[in-house]
């Protein structure tokens, strides 16, 4: 179960036994050891709790004993239908492969920063305010509101986080007011409009 959160993804603990070939209930025992022993952590979100490594610490520990071990690695593979995979609403804010590669790239371009108690909580540096105002978004309107501003909220498709919070809302508003996305009719998928993919990769270097 340890190799298969090697990729860096979230999963279940269904999915975890499933790869390990035992009943679920052997599963959350193990899961459960190995939570303790602080080599997972575990993260609730709805009705799912989602497990992943707790630090490249324990990935290379792994890594180096697979070196000596050769241990099989399965690879994760996402069976989301590929239009929902791509773009979809998640509540208020966007999810899947869009959202998740805007959230790599607030944080590479230094827009956006992690919060100093790595609880998943995120704060816009100067020029992440700049660069979200200048898309309409009323930053200060977003620090006062009740909910939390900007946090990680983990992709169910990708497994990776895409942005929450006031920010990820307003995000998600100013896409769909300047059409970078528009709606499915009947789903909750959202599809990345020509002009929207070429306003991304000038704003943000994102390559839709």
């Amino acid at each position: 179960m340890l190799y298969c959160l090697l990729d860096g993804h979230a999963r279940t603990a269904t999915e975890l036994a499933i790869v390990a070939e035992v009943g679920a209930s052997t599963a959350s025992v193990h899961l459960a050891t190995l939570a303790q022993k602080h080599l997972l952590q575990v993260q609730a979100q709805g009705r799912h709790r989602y497990y992943r490594l707790t630090s490249p610490e324990v990935a290379a520990a792994l890594e180096a004993l697979s070196i000596i071990a050769a241990s099989p690695r399965a690879r994760f593979e996402p069976n989301t239908p590929n239009r929902l995979r791509a773009a979809r609403t998640c509540y208020d804010h966007m999810a899947g492969a869009l959202a998740v590669a805007l959230h790599d790239r607030f944080i590479a371009l230094c827009l956006l920063t992690a919060g100093p108690r790595g609880d998943g909580m995120y704060d816009l540096t100067d020029a992440g305010t700049v660069a979200f105002a200048k898309l309409g978004m009323d930053i200060a309107h977003a620090r006062s509101s009740r909910r939390r501003f900007a946090c990680a909220c983990l992709d169910w498709s990708e497994r990776r986080p895409h942005l929450g919070g006031a920010v990820g809302a307003m995000l998600l508003d100013a896409a769909l007011k300047r059409r970078w996305v528009v709606r499915d009719m009947d789903s909750r998928a959202l599809r990345l409009t020509p002009s929207g993919r070429r306003d991304l990769r000038t704003r943000f270097g994102i390559e839709g």
